[in-house]
């Protein structure tokens, strides 16, 4: 990472229990939940896959990727839970969260290392985590969540 002033917005959300943010250069958009058309033989964390403007976009779910419990839904939640649609090198993947928090500003010194292991997430898949009054926000980086072979595999269930 660059001189420590240097600042990222992320758009957060709610996983589980804990609070996630992902860089919003990597945001295409949110959107609530859509109807998700199942895939026979996907790999499990694969919810499916649904249309957005004529557009294919499968949907993974972190919950069963990182094996995280769902979080208790208010009716409020259910009105802010739905899709984080990210770009990982071109392709549109839809992230199913529990509830969408904001867009926050961190700076660089702010970001502290992940530890090894932070409820059940590894610490590969983590940039950083960032101290906030109510607990921690989770830095993700998204291009590390998935391995090119699967990216390939998750590509292929567009088709």
């Amino acid at each position: 990472m660059a001189e420590n002033n240097t600042q990222h917005q992320l758009v957060t959300f709610q996983l589980g229990e804990e609070l996630y943010g992902i860089d919003i250069m990597d945001v295409k958009e949110i959107v609530r939940v859509q109807n998700v058309r199942p895939i026979p033989n996907a790999p499990t964390y694969v919810e499916g896959i649904f249309n957005l403007r004529k557009e294919i976009i499968p949907i993974i779910n972190l919950h069963k990727r990182f094996h995280l419990k769902k979080s208790v839904m208010t009716a409020e939640d259910e009105l802010l839970s739905g899709f984080v649609i990210i770009d990982i090198d071109g392709m549109k993947l839809g992230i199913i969260i529990d509830r969408v928090s904001r867009v926050v500003t961190i700076r660089n010194d702010e970001i502290q290392p992940p530890p090894q292991m932070l409820s059940g997430i590894g610490a590969e898949y983590i940039r950083g985590v960032v101290r906030q009054n109510e607990g921690y926000l989770i830095i993700l980086e998204i291009r590390d969540l998935f391995n090119p072979k699967e990216l390939q595999k998750i590509s292929d269930l567009r088709r």
